[in-house]
């Protein structure tokens, strides 16, 4: 029955694609379509209002300092907005202001689409914050994300001379996408029985006789930008786990498919793109086929159980149960764990600090890697970085310049794509080393031994990967963590989206070289297979010493 519910989720993926890959690419193609009659007014007025009068293309350049000074622009006013908050209306339960290391954090957080909460949602935010801050971020994060991954998706496969016109593309974004899928979920959402009012904490007796306070508020449209936007941070501080958030097996299939479905549509877009489907479909099996392999893991860890547990005489046939809902179970457990820090998505319906070790490797390893289906649009970026590095290594093998969608890649683009392949790992060894160097950092860790090791390795890693989840284990909510993790979620953003958005640009402006007998092919089985050997590769060469003393010492040591 477990393996059942899994291939039902997987095969409506996988039905999904091509209809919404085309329709993502019909979006954004910028060729007129029937789209237009729909849109196009509203879309003319947005960019009237803002000042876009004529709808010029961008260099790379220009692009990126467009993206960049929105981003700044909504982090100056969301920082305002929470250190106002008490101030502000619709905040019927007396929300205090945000402290301003936490304000930082969570700012940071919001806009580069990690969504990393270090509070809880429904005892620190007003319902004005959740909405004109945290929902907002949500979009427009989102938004700016898929923005740039069709940026870049334009660079490498068009012969323009542009990428494309960044505010052109953050607006149909909000109004082709996000908007209008959002408002049709949530409408799903509060019709299975996720609140979605403003009416403030509501005061129960109970069974036992004492009073209870029950938080609610509008979660069925945070829910809904939530997962779409795969943002995953929660009205609740448990997150999907919250029965008011997650309600039924049923909506834990809806939240899963919102989440992944764009992601996993983005290589088809991409294939459209470049006038090649074999292409997007061979970037796909390669996210897929890497997937299967972390949920074949997760699932097995997590039925298999602890053995720790059995030793004590506590019956774990049922397999390892702690810190899941029963109400979703092994299978649903697992597979919510695989595809949120696959989809780079950060929301949980489990306490991953909970997970067996090899349950809780396959989040960290897919966070690691980062091209797993990824988020919106940086799991497409990722693995075409990759697919370009495969490209110039087979060159090497061969004494032949590298060709890749009819450009050759040169010196100048790989010096890019190294920068945003070492600043991964970069950014997650560095601070989780310094943090065992200082009290500030191992103070906050929870669990002695290995476990403690993968739980502050977890938290950097989902800041860098834009993730947002966490063990949850750790002590974070501190200014050492606030601070830190924030630098790192920015670093994790800016540097690889800048540095790839360059690539796009050297390679949009070099001539197109034809294909002969010695080019390498990109779509086919043999370089599907390349892509996910040179992800491999490159992922054991930087993380597999610090995951040895995390959580495959913790599983050695159990047995």
């Amino acid at each position: 029955m477990d393996i059942v519910q899994m291939l039902v989720v997987l095969t409506v993926l996988v039905l999904l694609v091509k209809p919404l890959g085309t329709y993502v690419y019909h979006v954004f193609s910028n060729e007129q379509n029937r789209l237009d009659r729909v849109f196009g007014g509203s879309e003319r007025f947005i960019l009237k209002l803002i000042g876009v009068h004529k709808r010029e293309g961008m260099g790379w350049k220009q692009y990126a300092l467009s993206f960049m000074a929105t981003n700044l622009i909504l982090v100056a006013f969301s920082y305002v907005i929470l250190r106002l908050q008490n101030a502000l209306p619709l905040n019927p339960n007396g929300m205090g202001s945000m402290e301003e290391a936490l304000t930082f954090n969570t700012v940071i957080s919001f806009i580069t689409n990690t969504n990393l909460q270090h509070y809880s949602g429904e005892s620190a935010l007003s319902y004005f914050s959740q909405m004109a801050v945290i929902m907002m971020m949500m979009f427009t994060s989102a938004a700016t994300g898929f923005s740039i991954a069709i940026a870049f998706v334009r660079g490498i496969t068009s012969k323009g001379k542009t990428l494309g016109n960044f505010f052109e593309d953050f607006v149909k974004a909000h109004t082709r996408i996000f908007l209008p899928f959002s408002f049709i979920i949530t409408l799903v959402l509060v019709a299975l029985q996720v609140p979605q009012t403003l009416d403030p904490t509501l005061t129960v007796k109970t069974l036992e006789g004492t009073m209870q306070q029950i938080a609610i508020g509008p979660v069925a449209s945070l829910e809904s930008i939530k997962h779409l936007g795969t943002n995953g941070g929660g009205f609740f501080g448990v997150n999907s786990a919250h029965p008011f958030e997650n309600p039924s097996p049923l909506t834990n299939v809806i939240q899963l498919l919102s989440m992944w479905a764009l992601p996993a549509a983005l290589p088809y877009t991409f294939g459209l793109f470049a006038k090649n489907k074999k292409q997007g479909w061979v970037v796909f099996s390669a996210m897929m086929c890497l997937f299967l392999v972390f949920l074949s893991v997760a699932y097995t860890s997590e039925k298999i159980g602890n053995p720790a547990m059995s030793a004590l005489g506590i019956d774990a046939s049922q397999g390892s149960m702690e810190g899941k809902e029963v109400r979703f179970g092994i299978a649903q457990s697992a597979l919510f764990t695989t595809v949120t820090t696959a989809a780079t998505t950060g929301t949980v319906n489990n306490m991953h600090d909970t997970l067996t070790p090899l349950g809780g490797l396959v989040p960290l390893g897919e966070m690691m890697l980062n091209v797993v289906f990824g988020g919106k649009g940086v799991g497409l970026i990722n693995m075409l970085m990759y697919a370009i590095l495969a490209v110039f290594i087979c060159g090497l093998m061969v004494g032949r310049t590298p060709e890749f969608l009819g450009r050759k890649i040169e010196p100048r683009e790989m010096k890019l794509i190294a920068v945003a392949i070492l600043a991964h790992p970069f950014i997650i060894l560095v601070p989780t080393a310094i943090s065992f160097m200082t009290e500030l950092g191992y103070g906050a860790i929870t669990n002695a031994g290995f476990h403690g090791i993968s739980q502050v390795l977890y938290e950097f890693t989902s800041s860098a990967a834009n993730n947002g989840s966490g063990f949850e284990g750790l002590a974070d909510n501190t200014p050492f963590w606030n601070i830190s993790t924030g630098l790192v979620m920015l670093f994790g953003r800016y540097i690889s989206m800048i540095a790839m958005l360059a690539v796009a640009g050297s390679l949009m402006r070099k001539p197109t070289v034809p294909e002969t007998i010695g080019t390498l092919r990109t779509d086919n089985k043999l370089f599907g297979a390349l892509l996910i050997g040179t992800v491999l590769l490159i992922g054991a060469l930087t993380f597999l010493p610090v995951i040895v003393l995390g959580p495959i010492a913790e599983f050695l040591t159990l047995r």
